[in-house]
């Protein structure tokens, strides 16, 4: 049975790998983290890998793929493989761009404590789904309630850790354990140009990219998401070449074009 780390990302729990533990426990002893109230990624790494096996694979979604960036940063010659989910590795860039970012996370914050988290929830909600699941309520509604789980301290802990993210390109290239980067085709968060310019700097590494999806991928389309883990933990072959492939997504089909 293989170790496996499931790190969430902002604002989110044990639900958002649900599916993915589920889909896994046949090959993986999975175990989901909850940050608490820390407010740095090297923290929450750290505390990862205080209730971590001594050799694990591991993978994050979204802050919880920075999360593992300094989880690898750490302690490299624990982790036998590492994915990395609809995510990033640039630090918060300096400048305008910068404090721009830092006023719309905080503008976030300043909204869930006058109006609540739900509230904050449905204006932040909108450009993380693709587009053609808006109107899904069961998907919307589940992230919704996730959300309205954590508090405006716990968000404004983990909004100033992602202002401060260290920057990770260079520990991409120090990578030499089997790596996934996937995203969503539709994820204009975290593009999959972004997780193509990551997989080139990580040998051997593989990128999929999942059609119909947005950055809330492992909810969005959480069979594709499942396969893909599943065909990273067990592989049935190496090339050692870097690879990137679409996701097969069973009973997937396009939206239909209006206008």
């Amino acid at each position: 049975m293989i170790d496996l780390l499931l790190l969430p990302g902002l604002l989110c729990d044990q639900s958002v790998w649900k599916h993915q533990a589920q889909a896994l426990s046949g090959v993986a002893a999975c175990s989901i983290p909850d940050w608490g109230s820390l407010d740095s990624l090297p923290a929450m790494a750290e505390a990862a890998l205080r209730s971590a096996p001594e050799r694990f694979s591991l993978a994050g979604h979204s802050m919880g793929g920075r999360v593992a960036l300094e989880v690898y940063r750490l302690a490299p010659e624990r982790v036998s493989r590492i994915a990395l989910l609809n995510t990033g590795s640039d630090a918060r860039p300096a400048g305008a761009a910068g404090d721009e970012e830092a006023r719309r996370r905080l503008a976030l914050v300043g909204l869930a404590r006058s109006k609540g988290m739900r509230v904050m929830g449905r204006t932040w909600l909108p450009p993380m789904i693709d587009a053609a699941r808006l109107g899904d309520a069961a998907l919307v509604d589940s992230i919704l309630d996730m959300l309205e789980r954590k508090t405006p301290d716990i968000f404004e802990a983990q909004q100033r850790a992602l202002l401060a993210r260290p920057d990770a390109n260079a520990l991409l290239e120090r990578i030499r354990c089997p790596a996934l980067l996937l995203s969503g085709r539709e994820d204009t968060w975290s593009p999959p140009a972004r997780h193509a310019e990551m997989a080139a700097k990580i040998r051997g590494s593989e990128l999929v990219i999942v059609p119909n999806c947005g950055h809330m991928s492992t909810m969005e389309r959480p069979d594709a998401v499942s396969d893909a883990l599943r065909a990273w933990l067990i592989p049935s072959s190496s090339t050692g070449a870097s690879a990137t492939r679409e996701a097969n997504t069973r009973g997937v089909t396009e939206p239909e074009q209006t206008g």
